[in-house]
């Protein structure tokens, strides 16, 4: 099929499952970025050390606090904690957090990093008492690796093979009690064993634009930044409810004033460095843009195949597909149909045109936020 729905599902899992493309890093990206000393330092120091510091969230702040305190008052170590959600909602920042609420050291490292068993053998052996083992993208580890980790949530030791063959020997090793705190951006890949063993699962949901700016008063402070409340909305506004994603803005915003010598970062500073950066008053972006253009000006509104779709953007179909189209369906500009890609109203309002008679193009009724529903 030209939309690809029959892809296989194990090649679904290789190739997508960080979410990752072949696509050039975009500003608007909630993946993270590679950065240098200094970026690594600015953005530990954005993070928050404390529960109570960290913005948005609500219901799973709360939870995940009710469980760490739980947990103090007995004296032990609290149940294995997995957060899942979307990128750049701050899961990693969540499980230092965890860390530093139970004033013991953090182990990080990543499922990708752990293809075999003893690899994930050699960090378990290594913790220890009440350490907390932050596993991130934990949904890409190996099977082997997923299998010994069973052991080791539950029972807290595990098994090391000596040997080969016949005369193989399982030897049984001891664990001290210690915490998983795995992150996942696709927690449908988890196999049900391991989901299991988690006591505790929160998800994390995009932020509302209040949150948003919050969290961007409080960085600017920290970045030393000088910005006005409307300088503040303008960012957040544009942010596509994601805090990895505001950072950023904030501080190409920053850059943008310091080289046209604005002290302050106001609406029109902000508006004048996002419009530089192609991103929109909805969060929007090049190819974001693009992707509408094409559909409403090229296509009549859709629906239109996946590939062909990506011809007219001269991008990729696993760019389009993986990139650009999940925030547009999110926010309500397009539409997936066993026929292909269709706009919506709202798209064609965005590119600033008007749907032809006869369109059928679906009509959905708008909220007054401009996203569909009532």
């Amino acid at each position: 099929m030209e939309d690809g729905d029959a892809r296989r599902e194990q090649t679904d899992r290789d190739r997508y499952a960080d979410g990752s493309s072949d696509a050039t890093a975009r500003i608007v990206d909630a993946r993270p970025e590679p950065l240098d000393d200094e970026e690594h330092r600015i953005e530990a120091a954005l993070r928050p050390r404390k529960l109570a510091d960290f913005p948005g969230q609500t219901r799973v702040r709360d939870q995940l606090a009710l469980v760490l305190e739980a947990a103090r008052r007995r004296g032990t170590p609290p149940d294995h904690v997995l957060l899942s959600g979307p990128p750049g909602l701050g899961k990693t920042t969540l499980a230092m957090i965890v860390a530093s609420e139970l004033e013991a050291p953090i182990r990080i490292t990543s499922g990708p990093a752990i293809q075999h068993a003893g690899d994930l053998a050699a960090i378990l052996s290594s913790l220890t008492e009440g350490e907390v083992l932050f596993l991130d993208e934990i949904h890409r580890m190996s099977r082997a690796a997923e299998e010994m980790l069973y052991l080791a949530m539950e029972d807290f030791r595990v098994d090391v093979i000596v040997g080969k063959g016949p005369g193989a020997t399982a030897i049984p090793l001891e664990l001290p009690v210690f915490t998983v705190v795995g992150a996942t951006t696709r927690a449908g890949l988890l196999p049900a064993p391991l989901r299991d063993r988690f006591g505790f699962t929160g998800h994390l949901d995009f932020y509302a634009t209040q949150d948003l700016e919050r969290i961007l008063t409080r960085n600017a402070v920290l970045l030393e930044v000088e910005a006005v409340p409307e300088g503040i909305a303008e960012i957040a506004g544009r942010s596509r409810g994601t805090p990895r994603i505001a950072n950023r803005l904030l501080r190409r915003v920053r850059d943008w004033a310091q080289v046209h010598g604005r002290s302050v970062v106001d609406g029109d500073a902000a508006h004048a460095a996002l419009a530089l950066f192609d991103v929109d008053d909805r969060g929007l972006d090049r190819l974001d843009r693009a992707v509408l253009e094409a559909l409403c000006r090229r296509f009549g509104g859709g629906p239109v195949g996946l590939s062909t779709l990506a011809v007219a953007v001269g991008e990729e179909p696993d760019t389009v597909e993986t990139v650009a189209e999940p925030f547009l369906v999110r926010e309500g500009f397009m539409l997936r149909t066993p026929r292909g890609r269709a706009a919506t109203p709202l798209a064609w309002q965005h590119v600033g045109l008007t749907p032809p008679p006869g369109s059928d193009t679906p009509t959905l009724p708008l909220g007054g936020d401009g996203r569909f529903g009532a």
